[in-house]
């Protein structure tokens, strides 16, 4: 119920090239659970916001009344890779060692942000379900921590997909929830959803 709503919320995004990337945003209004209205859209060319700044950006919605507020900061990625199992960050001894005395208990207060970092390697699916016509599916996997998120690649027709992918994320608080989610690839559609799991880190 409001034309000036305010949100203050704050997303993590990761790209790993130096390709040219829009940021698309969407402001979307919702009567109830199955009403909902688009009322406008922007872009934002990353590649031309200057770096390890905080840039104040005020957007006019195109073709619709009403502007958006957005603080947006470019800054290199610390702490975020995906690699192969091949070459995974943890896979060297003397690099455990150096993390191990990184967090030991008497630099708990060094960096107080610095809770540390969680390492997921995504191996394989088995026994997906078929979401195509032709009793297959295209599925890739979905890793979100907080408002970070990080993706394998599609794997086409099949229902037991191997990704064999290492993700490493920074841990901001080690009260949040690891989700793993499975989709099937759809072209130009919204990906189906073919499944989720959810792991407290503190079950880890």
């Amino acid at each position: 119920k409001s034309a000036n709503p305010q949100w203050r919320e704050q997303f993590d995004f990761h790209y790993f090239s130096d390709r040219k990337d829009m940021l698309d945003i969407e402001v979307w209004r919702k009567d109830n659970k199955k009403h909902e209205e688009l009322l406008g859209t922007c872009q934002v060319d990353i590649t031309a916001l200057p770096m390890k700044q905080t840039n104040r950006l005020e957007l006019p919605l195109e073709k619709h009344p009403g502007s958006l507020l957005m603080l947006i900061a470019v800054a290199p990625c610390t702490g975020v890779s995906i690699s192969d199992l091949c070459v995974c960050p943890l896979g060297d001894s003397s690099e455990r060692q150096q993390i191990s005395q990184r967090y030991c208990i008497k630099n708990s207060f060094r960096d107080i942000k610095d809770i540390g970092f969680l390492q997921v390697k995504v191996l394989k699916a088995v026994d997906l379900l078929a979401a195509d016509f032709s009793g297959k599916s295209d599925p890739f996997c979905v890793l979100e921590l907080g408002n970070d998120m990080l993706q394998t690649h599609t794997v086409y027709k099949n229902l037991n997909p191997e990704w064999n992918k290492v993700f490493t994320f920074p841990v901001k608080d080690i009260h949040d929830v690891l989700e793993v989610t499975v989709f099937d690839e759809d072209g130009d559609k919204p990906p189906d959803f073919l499944g989720k799991v959810a792991i407290p880190l503190l079950s880890v």
